[in-house]
């Protein structure tokens, strides 16, 4: 069986010169959901960037056995449901229908099944309610729910997801939480929420500077205090 992610030896630097992964490796098994932490600039975004071909660096990126290449573009992107920060940068249609009709009609898929896609993806999120609504109209939490059922619309066997409870009030944090936890999909989470790490993880990957500094159960790397200090995190109380 394939890993759902295989990062080998992975060096990535911007025009800049600026040396944002350095000989990064790290795999995760189908199923598993695993978080990725570490201070400002550490290199996650830049990682979660390869592994749908956004961005290209040396090194070796598979995706359920697939090399993120040019030639794979098409069909890794349909397996990694990408989702960013802030969902304004995912939502632009007029509905919320056409925004999670995006992906499979780019897809080339027929309307009926389209049709059947969004149905699928927004009762995943407990939005089914939201199909016509104007996606700017939404609450932060709605569009961040939204936004997941964007890509869940394209059926992907990963799920990643950056700083996905930035910006949530309490409810739509908690409410976000669960519906996290109740997806069966692969997920790589980058985050700043280590209260969200610990309730929700059970593998914890540590950047810093550009490389992987430790990688383990979660509750373990959360009690190590050393660790944590050295690397601008803190222990979650």
């Amino acid at each position: 069986m394939h890993h759902s992610i295989e990062i080998d030896n992975l060096s990535f630097a911007y025009p800049d010169g600026h040396q944002a992964l350095d000989n990064v490796s790290l795999s995760i098994q189908p199923g598993e959901k695993v978080a990725l932490v570490g201070p400002n600039g550490a290199g996650k975004s830049t990682l979660i960037l390869h592994l749908n071909g956004i961005l290209g660096g040396e090194g070796c990126v598979r995706v359920c056995g697939l090399p993120v290449t040019k030639d794979n573009l098409g069909r890794v992107r349909a397996m990694v449901g990408l989702v960013f920060q802030t969902p304004d940068d995912q939502l632009f249609s007029p509905t919320v229908f056409e925004d999670v009709a995006f992906g499979p009609i780019y897809q080339g898929l027929p309307m009926p099944e389209v049709k059947a896609r969004v149905a699928e993806a927004l009762a995943a999120v407990n939005m089914s309610a939201y199909t016509d609504r104007v996606s700017h109209h939404l609450s932060s939490g709605e569009k961040k729910r939204i936004a997941i059922a964007t890509v869940l619309s394209m059926r992907p066997e990963v799920l990643v997801l950056d700083e996905p409870t930035a910006g949530l009030d309490p409810r739509a944090r908690r409410s976000l939480i669960g519906l996290l936890r109740d997806l069966p999909l692969t997920m790589l989470v980058s985050t700043h929420d280590m209260l969200l790490v610990r309730e929700l993880f059970s593998r914890t990957v540590i950047m810093d500077e550009g490389r992987v500094v430790a990688d383990g159960h979660t509750v373990a790397l959360l009690q190590d205090d050393a660790l944590l200090e050295a690397h601008g995190l803190e222990r979650p109380d």
